[in-house]
Formats: C-alpha cells, sequence, structure tokens
C-alpha cells in the first residue's frame, strides 16, 4: 500500500513563506498563519471566494504550499468558526 508524504519545505521555502505578512512561523513541516490572515479567509470565502483565490491574493504560490494544505486549513477554520463562531 502506497502512503502519501506530506510536502517538506527546502529552507528557500521557508525563507519565502515567513516573509509573508500573514504567516505567524513556518518550519519544513507546516505553516502557522495569524489570526488576521484566517480572518480574512472567513470573511472572503463567507462571501463566496474560493480559498485557492484568498490564499493567492494574500500572496501565497500554491504551487509552493499545495491544493492540499489550502483545503484543509480552510475546512479547518470554517469548522471552528460554525462550532464557536470564533476561529480556533
Amino acid at each position: 500500500m502506497l502512503k502519501m508524504t506530506k510536502k517538506l519545505f527546502t529552507e528557500r521555502e521557508i525563507q519565502i513563506l515567513s516573509n509573508n505578512l500573514y504567516v505567524k512561523s513556518v518550519s519544513q513541516k507546516g505553516i502557522t498563519y495569524t489570526e488576521e490572515f484566517k480572518h480574512i479567509f472567513i470573511e472572503e470565502n463567507e462571501k463566496g471566494k474560493l480559498p485557492r483565490n484568498i490564499f493567492e491574493e494574500c500572496g501565497f504560490d500554491i504551487d509552493m504550499i499545495g491544493m492540499k494544505r489550502v483545503m484543509s486549513s480552510g475546512s479547518r477554520w470554517r469548522a471552528a468558526y460554525r462550532k464557536n463562531g470564533v476561529l480556533g
């Protein structure tokens, strides 16, 4: 059985992502986004904007971070927003 490996960021990608104003921290394995970005995401998504477009408009390179990460982050934030009315 094949197991999908999670994309690891290179040092160069970590440096690029660290320079994004909406990134709180980044490691080889993942990105921690700012609360501001999560709020922007929810607001724009509620208006009907697609997750990919929101990330791109906020300076993220989708080829670098991957659509899977975009979709899973969006799902997590929407679920937290629906459950608590705030972002988790």
